[in-house]
């Protein structure tokens, strides 16, 4: 369950400093469940799709992503496809709600734990978590995700934080670290949960 309104029909965000570029969303509600083997029937999931376009080193690409969400905002699965010069790939990743992971058909044991998929590619993807924490200002959290890379696909598990910062007016907002990336901000959300100021990253367009 959620403090956060529910999402709006659609989103955007335009990238900035390490990648020029521009993301779009679209968020559906739908019973249908027949996708996933492991979905309980009846359950009120949430398609996500969206596309990110950049230039980025001088290089142009795209990744469009096709998210299936549980009730609980648990990833359940993932479809993502970068076209760039070096041709067009994809991987798909499946999770069972517990933290259990395949990627590609193939067990992923190093992901055990991990609820949520994270796209390098996506400024929207910091909003799963926090729609499962609820957590009092001040409390910390940790959220190790599916980290998939914007132009190879390759997937690897990353560590991260979430501490709950006090509100401004009606926005979350949460200090967010990745230990890895040495990356640390803080991350102001709106009514809905998703991300208005991502500092260094994105800002919310739409």
């Amino acid at each position: 369950m959620s403090t956060f309104v529910p999402p709006p029909a659609t989103a955007a965000w335009a990238h900035e400093h390490a990648r020029q570029g521009f993301e779009v969303v679209y968020f559906r509600r739908s019973g249908d469940v027949r996708r996933d083997q492991h979905a309980p029937h009846g359950q009120d999931w949430l398609h996500i799709v969206g596309c990110t376009t950049a230039v980025e080193d001088g290089r142009t690409w795209t990744v469009d992503y096709d998210l299936t969400l549980d009730a609980g905002w648990v990833t359940r699965r993932a479809v993502v496809t970068c076209r760039s010069e070096a041709g067009t790939r994809s991987t798909v990743l499946q999770a069972d709600g517990a933290g259990r992971w395949r990627v590609d058909g193939a067990p992923a044991p190093y992901l055990d734990g991990c609820l949520d998929v994270d796209l390098e590619s996506s400024a929207m993807t910091n909003a799963l978590p926090v729609h499962r924490f609820r957590l009092p200002v001040g409390t910390l959290t940790s959220a190790p995700a599916a980290y998939v890379r914007a132009l190879d696909l390759s997937v690897e598990r990353l560590d991260q934080d979430y501490r709950r910062a006090p509100d401004e007016g009606s926005r979350q907002c949460y200090d967010y670290s990745a230990p890895v990336f040495d990356f640390r901000c803080r991350l102001v959300y709106d009514e809905a949960g998703l991300v208005l100021s991502y500092p260094g990253i994105a800002t919310r367009a739409a």
